[in-house]
Parts: C-alpha cells; sequence; structure tokens
C-alpha cells in the first residue's frame, strides 16, 4: 500500500501528521515554500559567515567554548567535530517511533527557515525518513536543554554518513552503506550547520504527542473498565447524571460521567437491583468518583495537548534566523533560549502523575472484586473453587506491582538540574528523562486497565443470568473471541492477561463498545 506523504512546512504539524510518520512509517516531502524560506535564511547565514564579525555558531565555537573565534578553514570541521562529539549518548537504544518522531520535528523547524541550514541537508533528512532509515538513539545523554542535544547528534551523524542506523526492515548497519543502499550520499556539513540539526527540543515534544495521542485511547479505555466494574460490583448509575456533573463544571468531568452514562445503557444487572428494596446508599470512591478522577486527567491532557500544539507551531533552534517579510532583502541572527525544554518537560510530568493515579483508582476496583465481603456475592477472588482455586488473586498483585512502580515514575524529572558546559549551561530541564519515563507510564496504565477489564469480564460472567449492558457485553465477548475462556477452575493466567494487553493497546476493547454504542466523548 502506497502511503500518503506527510507534507512538511506549510504550517504546523497536526498531532496525526506525527504519528503517521513516526509510528505508521509514512514519507515526507518539503513543501515549495519550505525550499524558500530555506534558501533565504541560508543565503543570511552565508553573508555573516563572510564577514568578519564573530558570530556564534557560524565563526565561533560553542556553548562555553563560544568565545574563540573560528578561522575560515576551519568551519567546516567545526561543525563536524560538533556533530561527532555531541553524538556521545549511551545505553540502550530509544524505540524507532521515538527517533522517527524526532527527525520529523527537527526537520518542521528546519522548514521555517529560522536555522540556516541549507537545502540539500533538509532535503537528506526527509529523505532518511522517506526510506525508513532510522539512525540508532540512546536512552541517556539529553539534559533537555540546549535542546535534545545528544540524540538530535547520533540522526545529525547519519547525515554525514557515519555512526550506525537501522533500515526499512529493522537490520542494524552502517550508515555509510545505507544511505549507499537507498541512493543517497552523505552531506558535508557547511557553517551553522551542525548546530541547526542538534538544538532543538524535538525528541521530548515527538514523546509528548505520541503519548497524549496514547493516553486520550487510555482514558476512554478506563471508562469502558470503570462502567465493567460499576456493573460487576452492583453499583449505581444515578451518580453519573449529567445534572450532578454540571454543578461542577469541569468538562472532562462531564465526558467522564456521559460516556458511563451510555456505557451502563440497558444494563439488565445494574435494572436488577435499581428498585426500592435496594439498600446501597452510596457505592465506593473507586466507583463513585471515576468520573471526577478520569475526567481530571483528560483535562491534563488537553493542557498538555495545548502547549504540543504551541511547540508544534515554533521554531527551536540557537542562533536563530530572523528574516525580512521580503525574502530576498535578507534578516538577522540573534540568540535566544527558546531551546530550553520546561514548557515539555512540566507537562510530562504532569502527565506520570495522571497515569499513576488513574491506575490506582483502575487497581482499588479490580480489588474490589476478589474481596468476599465487598463484592457482593461473587466468590472469593472470582475462584472457581474457593481454597482449591486462586482466580485473580496474583492478578490484582501484578496490578499493585505495577501501580507501584507508576508512583515512582511520577515523581517530576523538570525539578531537577545538572549543571553542564563549564556552568554556561547552568540550569536545564531534564525533559528528555521525563519523556522516557512517560512511556513507561503509559504502558503500566495499559496493563493496569487491562487487568481491570480482565476481571470485570469474569465478573460479569458471574453474575449470570443477568445480562450486562450491550456496549459492556461486547467487551465481554471481544475478549472470549481472543481466547480468553469464561469462569472455569485455575489455569495459566499470564497469557491472558497479556492478551487483554494487546486489546486494550490495540484500541479493540474501546471499539467493541464503541461499535455498539457510537464514539466516546
Amino acid at each position: 500500500m502506497t502511503r500518503v506523504p506527510v507534507v512538511v512546512g506549510t504550517g504546523p504539524l497536526a498531532f496525526d501528521d506525527v504519528l503517521a510518520v513516526a509510528r505508521d512509517g509514512a514519507p515526507v516531502t518539503l513543501a515549495p515554500e519550505a525550499r524558500a524560506a530555506i534558501d533565504a535564511s541560508r543565503r543570511v547565514v552565508e553573508a555573516l559567515a563572510g564577514a568578519e564579525t564573530p558570530a556564534y555558531g557560524i565563526s565561533t565555537g560553542f556553548g562555553a567554548l563560544a568565545t574563540r573565534h573560528i578561522p575560515t578553514e576551519q568551519r567546516a570541521q567545526l561543525q563536524r567535530s560538533l556533530v561527532r562529539s555531541h553524538a556521545a549518548g549511551s545505553g540502550p537504544e530509544v524505540e524507532r517511533e521515538v527517533t522517527r518522531g524526532l527527525m520529523l520535528l527537527r526537520l518542521s523547524t528546519l522548514a521555517t527557515g529560522r536555522t540556516g541550514i541549507r537545502l540539500e541537508t533538509a532535503q537528506l533528512l526527509a529523505d532518511l525518513l522517506s526510506h525508513g532509515i532510522t539512525p540508532v538513539v540512546h536512552e541517556y545523554g539529553s539534559l533537555g536543554c540546549s535542546g535534545d542535544l545528544a540524540p538530535l547528534s547520533h540522526c545529525a551523524l547519519a547525515l554525514m554518513g557515519e555512526g550506525s542506523v537501522r533500515d526499512a526492515v529493522g537490520e542494524l548497519m552502517p550508515a555509510a552503506a545505507a544511505l549507499s543502499g537507498a541512493g543517497l550520499a552523505p552531506v558535508r556539513l557547511a557553517e551553522k550547520e551542525g548546530l541547526a540539526l542538534i538544538n532543538g527540543t524535538d525528541g521530548m515534544l515527538g514523546m509528548l504527542v505520541l503519548a497524549i495521542l496514547d493516553l486520550r485511547r487510555l482514558l476512554r479505555t478506563a471508562d469502558v473498565a470503570a462502567a465493567m466494574s460499576v456493573e460487576g460490583q452492583l453499583g449505581t448509575d444515578r451518580v453519573f447524571a449529567p445534572e450532578l456533573q454540571a454543578i461542577r463544571p469541569h468538562p472532562g468531568q462531564a465526558s467522564s460521567a456521559a460516556n458511563l452514562v451510555r456505557l451502563l445503557a440497558d444494563s439488565g444487572v445494574v435494572a436488577s437491583h435499581r428498585g426500592p428494596d435496594c439498600n446501597r446508599v452510596q457505592d465506593a470512591y473507586s466507583l463513585r468518583c471515576s468520573p471526577q478522577v478520569h475526567g481530571a486527567a483528560r483535562d491534563t491532557v488537553e493542557h498538555a495537548a495545548t502547549v504540543a500544539g504551541r511547540e508544534l507551531s515554533a521554531a527551536v533552534d540557537n542562533p536563530v534566523v530572523l528574516l525580512d517579510e521580503d525574502l530576498a532583502a535578507g534578516g538577522r541572527v540573534e540568540s535566544n533560549g527558546n531551546f530550553h525544554g520546561a514548557p515539555v518537560g512540566y507537562v510530562l510530568d504532569f502527565l506520570a502523575i495522571v497515569a499513576a493515579d488513574v491506575a490506582s483508582m483502575s487497581e482499588r476496583r479490580t480489588d474490589r472484586f476478589l474481596d468476599r465481603a465487598r463484592n457482593h456475592g461473587l466468590p472469593p477472588f472470582l475462584a472457581d473453587d474457593p481454597g482449591v482455586d486462586s482466580g485473580h488473586m496474583i492478578a490484582q498483585y501484578t496490578q499493585a506491582a505495577v501501580v507501584s512502580e507508576l508512583k515512582r515514575l511520577a515523581v517530576p524529572a523538570s525539578v531537577d538540574s545538572i549543571p553542564s558546559s563549564a556552568m554556561q549551561e547552568d540550569h536545564v530541564s531534564m525533559g528528555w528523562s521525563a519523556a522516557r519515563k512517560l512511556r513507561r507510564s503509559i504502558d503500566g496504565l495499559t496493563r493496569v486497565v487491562a487487568v481491570e477489564v480482565l476481571t470485570a469480564t469474569r465478573a460479569l460472567d458471574l453474575r449470570a443470568p443477568l445480562e450486562p449492558s450491550p456496549a459492556t457485553g461486547a467487551v465481554v465477548r471481544r475478549l472470549r473471541e481472543a481466547g480468553i475462556e469464561g469462569p472455569g477452575p485455575d489455569r495459566h493466567l499470564s497469557p491472558e492477561i497479556e492478551v487483554a494487553v494487546d486489546l486494550v493497546s490495540s484500541g479493540a476493547v474501546l471499539a467493541a463498545a464503541e461499535d455498539v454504542i457510537g464514539e466516546l466523548a
């Protein structure tokens, strides 16, 4: 199947553009207006390169070495040396989608005409993305200030035909061999280009965009899981009524509550205890307050999306080229501090808190299913023969272990700062670290919600002959179709948990419910 290219340089990239290139492997192309802006900014840099007055990043050293004026004959070497020395990452290789995301976002900044890059260099970065050539980037190396220097340097190194990359099928090879195999030639960096390629917050921003998209899906899935738990534990749906949400008008809370109302509509289980004989006054907080917690999480995600949207409109580099309105008239180069990752680092940390708290509530709902004193007539641990069988006892242990890890990951990275570069860079954001731990948090939240869905599915089966709602019943059927058996004697549980994780991660659980009642808010 031919994938539609993402066009870079017609305006800010959309979240879906980042997803298409980073995760789905879409090719990219530079817009004509981007090419014109790149050429115009290059003329400004070349004029400064020929001037006697030193210009940072063009004819000087970098960071604490910026006071040295570099002779003309050494300036190309200056750029190559910058990239080689800054490609100092260490540790495990980061995921392909992370590297592709940061490459795309660096290209987006280059396309604004603010960096002074040459067109041929920007084009080669686009070509690497289109050919599926992915430089090897390592876990450690970025402090999130002066941009994601080490990760971006490993990508710049590949443009020079150096370092290691993976080809379109994932084979590890030298960059020179991959370029040759794709019919591409490495570039010889000119003035300012090394700096232009590495001085951005692109890695942390790419991970933020992917995290937002994942969390939007996961929080709707958490509503599905909560509805199944409310239903399976004979809870009431009256607390989710819109008039109750309106008196505390948080938009996320209203959306989550509306989802729960729709998910529980026409439930035989809920209807069975709705009459005057019901002695349930108030459900536990983990059931009753689901919209308040899920809603606050949603609102935090949307705040993060606002920040990400601003960043997608930004051009992050230092120094930056400021072009005149008439591109042919030239422009100037100015130093700035826009490379600091604080705006992105803060919201990455906020989202790790969100993931931990939503998972914590999910684990509490699951635990209630397993306690005979609180599960309203279900067998202990949902076991077939309690005592002989343990049912879902240890599935909750797994949840608890993940939730404990998520609480540790919720400790913010952005409050830390270790001065670097001989105290020139004396305050840094640690935004890359915040992004890396958020990815682990999202994986953990996925696993916790999956165990809740798995456990609630068994509980709803045990409520037979009472019928679940059409929406939650569809989720139960989806799990059964995936090979997860119904209640019975103990069996190897880990494979069933992994199937549930895949169903949550892929969106299949959410889709099963939405296929019945339409798209959730």
